[in-house]
């Protein structure tokens, strides 16, 4: 490895099982903050078709075992989400060294709870293969080498105050658009 390049310091925590019931709040912004997602016109959120895919793979997520997808706001640049993981117990997951357990086909275990980081990367690539389908099929704009910003802005919800102050502040970001740091006009 190349010592000359910066380091990306991990904003997760090093030691914590982040597949532990529990509520996350997860921001996940495009590459460059490129409005990929669709526009906000007269302070609705206008999806496009990338954002309606986006939108329906969101929804998706709670397909896997233990996973409730709260709330979340899909923006022009970026996506607010509220996870909750319910009865997940580190104690019976499965080892992937065992024998008798297969994987399945989305890299998680039969059975098993994911991370927030697997559900992350299940829904960036999921996005990021169709995307790229439509940029052949459909003449949908091609992008630089990432559709999604390489990490993601997890937040681990510790009691009910703050979790309706999250819900709030999601359910308020359109009507905030200008004022947000990921603005783009």
């Amino acid at each position: 490895m190349d010592n000359d390049l910066p380091q990306r310091k991990s904003i997760h925590l090093k030691d914590y099982d982040y597949s532990s019931p529990g509520w996350y709040y997860l921001t996940i912004c495009t590459q460059d903050r490129q409005c990929l997602l669709g526009k906000i016109i007269n302070g609705k959120m206008k999806l496009n078709e990338f954002g309606k895919i986006t939108k329906g793979k969101i929804k998706g997520l709670e397909k896997y075992q233990n996973i409730n997808v709260d709330i979340y706001c899909v923006m022009p640049n970026h996506i607010h989400l509220i996870i909750n993981i319910v009865g997940a117990d580190p104690r019976v997951r499965p080892s992937s060294m065992d024998p008798r357990v297969r994987p399945a086909q989305s890299g998680l275990t039969q059975g098993s709870t994911p991370t927030i980081g697997q559900c992350v990367k299940r829904l960036k690539t999921l996005t990021t293969h169709i995307y790229i389908q439509n940029i052949e099929k459909n003449y949908w704009p091609p992008f630089n080498k990432r559709i999604w910003q390489r990490n993601f802005y997890e937040h681990i919800i510790r009691n009910e105050e703050e979790l309706n102050k999250i819900r709030q502040y999601i359910a308020d970001n359109v009507v905030n658009w200008r004022q947000d740091k990921n603005f783009c006009p």
